[in-house]
């Protein structure tokens, strides 16, 4: 019996009407079922990580399937679907006859030269960003493989992948990719220069972050994971050799 592991971030879910008939479903197709935290619990012979929610449940179950190298699939029980695009009524049936294909997401890598939390991740499908913690706005000094671009006087600052075009970044104005794009999207959030835009570069570019600020510190995200550092940390962006596989109903 083929194994699934699956995630889920809402309690609430664990014990609604909809799940109890998904897992019936997929038992009655062959499959054993067990649930995941974030921190690992993946067991030998599981097929794939069942993300059970919207697109923030995703987010938070793509840590788990980039370190376990497992195939992730969205279910959507959320109200976002751009990652979580699987209907539950047909996942039984695809994963039994193979009816699906995968997909890889690439994923931006950071470095930074300030201390890192023990839970620090360094990887990010969406996007990563820099935001200020007070009313004083950020300036970002920023450069592409070297070459310095005009400081960003802003509330923050993102990095994005084209999976992340259709989320952080195009509510600050920035453009929207095919997820095969092979681009970062640089984007200001509320610039207070109007001369800057968001910008694309190709996807292998280094990009150097550096904030100033009157503040002591800045808030540093990667997608929905938040950490608080130091004004004046330097920021390195990179894309990943390592992959998300997304497995995708056909």
């Amino acid at each position: 019996m083929a194994r699934l592991a699956y995630f889920i971030k809402k309690s609430s879910l664990a014990g609604s009407a909809q799940l109890s008939q998904l897992f019936s479903a997929l038992e009655s197709h062959g499959f054993s079922l067990y649930r995941v935290p974030c921190e690992g619990g993946i067991k030998s012979g599981t097929l794939a990580l069942l993300s059970l929610g919207g697109d923030g449940t995703f987010l938070s179950a793509a840590p788990l399937a980039i370190t376990s190298g497992l195939p992730i699939i969205g279910v959507n029980f959320g109200r976002l679907g751009f990652l979580a695009q699987t209907n539950a009524s047909l996942l039984p049936q695809a994963l039994q006859s193979g009816e699906y294909s995968l997909q890889e997401r690439s994923l931006l890598e950071v470095k930074m030269d300030c201390e890192c939390p023990e839970s620090f991740f360094p990887y990010a499908l969406n996007e990563v960003s820099v935001s200020r913690v007070s009313a004083s706005m950020l300036g970002v000094d920023v450069k592409v493989d070297g070459v310095a671009l005009p400081t960003y006087w802003a509330d923050g600052l993102l990095v994005a992948t084209s999976t992340g075009s259709t989320a952080y970044s195009l509510s600050v104005g920035g453009p929207i990719c095919t997820p095969d794009s092979k681009v970062s999207i640089i984007a200001p959030v509320s610039p207070h220069n109007l001369n800057v835009r968001p910008l694309i570069v190709p996807q292998d570019s280094r990009i150097d972050l550096r904030v100033q600020s009157r503040d002591s510190s800045s808030v540093f995200t990667m997608d929905n994971r938040n950490h608080i550092i130091p004004a004046g940390s330097h920021i390195e962006v990179t894309t990943s050799r390592r992959k998300l596989q997304r497995l995708c109903i056909d």
